[in-house]
């Protein structure tokens, strides 16, 4: 006697039923993919995804089952699957809505000579999904192809090509471009969804006080009360940059760029469900993601309208135009790049310990203190690195980095959506 399970396909026709026995050490993947060891054609399975579900077995005598991120979902009982579920003897699993579904069944029994084998090559049948793929994944194309990363590379190309000759149009779009790219990386890490147009709106909302009379307040407080005057002496020693750093840069502009974690937290405060959770900051990686979003608006502010335009200007009347716009895009590329281990990592990572303030509320000031202080001792450790040497510089960004890979992957933990995030939602 022994442990056996298998995969009953029931269908309104005797025809289209099947047996699948499940093995103790082989994954069962279901959907219309050829690759699949269940695979269902589209014709009469439709709503099915290409790779829709996999069982997998976990111990002896146990197996689990997991949705792939189908398109229309996976129903165990009736109930729609969200993340991984042990199956137990009788599940009635349904893909989608179709009126077929599998019954799972797992008893000790003597081998069954009558169980037919999962079949490992597919048939020979053409679809027309298979000669017309575009046709058949015009969903799967938005949801698991990044077909909208791949046309605003295309726009971008084309608007770097139409703005040839062009410095200002130019080095905008490439600078946005590649903001974009990094934060892009940072979300995808993350891996809960937000609206884009909150995290625009963050990066907006950040510019607008850099920009407006409050800064200037920033400015005062920070720059003439604290010491944290940004000093121009190059004979300064290491300490004393630190310290104007500390002040002038590090506490000053991380409570800037943590202006809108505030604002959404308060805002999703006053919604009803499901806004609140979608716009407001009830946990880690809400606070990462808008802080890193708010810090890519810093970020491009700082080094369009500041570090390039300075630098092309002091270079032009050196060596000409030319030189000078040469420079200028050499200095753009490192310094938004170097944002996920600058402005953004620093960002993210305050942005970790204010949503974490939301899930511990009872050690919020303790929480919030810690996580300030730490992200400006970076910013002002980066800033007055350079004093030093181009080695120590490229230490702390990478300690900046860690940082905020370290939070990221700590927040996915803590999440209490993690089985519905889409980085972790297929962990076991």
């Amino acid at each position: 006697m022994s442990t056996r399970a298998f995969l009953k396909r029931i269908s309104s026709t005797s025809a289209n039923s099947a047996q699948y026995a499940l093995s103790p050490t082989q994954t069962i993947v279901i959907g219309r993919e050829l690759t699949c060891q269940i695979v269902l054609d589209s014709v009469n399975y439709q709503g099915v995804s290409r790779r829709h579900l996999e069982v997998h077995p976990v111990s002896p005598g146990t197996w689990e089952i997991c949705d792939l991120g189908s398109a229309n979902g996976t129903y165990i009982n009736g109930q729609k699957l969200q993340g991984n579920r042990i199956l137990q003897h009788g599940d009635r699993i349904h893909l989608g809505r179709n009126s077929t579904y599998f019954q799972f069944e797992c008893q000790q029994v003597n081998p069954t000579p009558n169980i037919r084998p999962i079949p490992m090559q597919p048939d020979d049948s053409l679809h027309l999904s298979q000669m017309l793929p575009i046709v058949a994944n015009q969903k799967a194309l938005f949801q698991k192809a990044f077909l909208i990363p791949g046309i605003l590379t295309v726009l971008l190309v084309v608007g770097l090509f139409a703005s040839l000759g062009n410095p200002l149009l130019f080095n905008a779009l490439l600078a946005i471009s590649l903001a974009i790219g990094a934060y892009y990386f940072i979300y995808q890490l993350s891996g809960k969804p937000k609206p884009w147009w909150l995290l625009v709106g963050s990066a907006i909302m950040t510019i607008f006080v850099l920009i407006s009379p409050l800064f200037i307040v920033f400015l005062f407080i920070f720059r003439q009360i604290l010491p944290g005057s940004i000093l121009e002496s190059p004979d300064a020693g290491f300490i004393t940059i630190f310290i104007h750093m500390f002040f002038g840069a590090g506490l000053m502009e991380e409570l800037i760029k943590a202006l809108p974690i505030f604002a959404a937290l308060w805002f999703g405060r006053m919604l009803r469900s499901p806004w609140k959770e979608r716009l407001g900051v009830w946990e880690p990686l809400d606070g990462i993601l808008i802080g890193a979003a708010s810090a890519m608006g810093f970020t491009l502010l700082e080094t369009m309208f500041q570090y390039v335009p300075g630098i092309v200007q002091q270079v032009s009347e050196q060596s000409g135009a030319g030189a000078g716009e040469l420079i200028g895009i050499q200095l753009l590329i490192p310094r938004i790049l170097g944002s996920i281990a600058g402005h953004m990592a620093y960002s993210g990572y305050f942005g970790y310990f204010i949503g974490l303030s939301v899930l511990k509320p009872s050690k919020r000031w303790s929480i919030l203190g810690i996580g300030y202080l730490t992200s400006s001792l970076l910013h002002a450790l980066w800033n007055s690195s350079e004093s030093l040497s181009i080695f120590v510089t490229a230490i702390v960004g990478i300690l900046s980095y860690a940082f905020l890979m370290a939070a990221i992957l700590k927040a996915r933990q803590l999440s209490p959506t993690r089985s519905q995030n889409f980085r972790t939602r297929l962990n076991p």
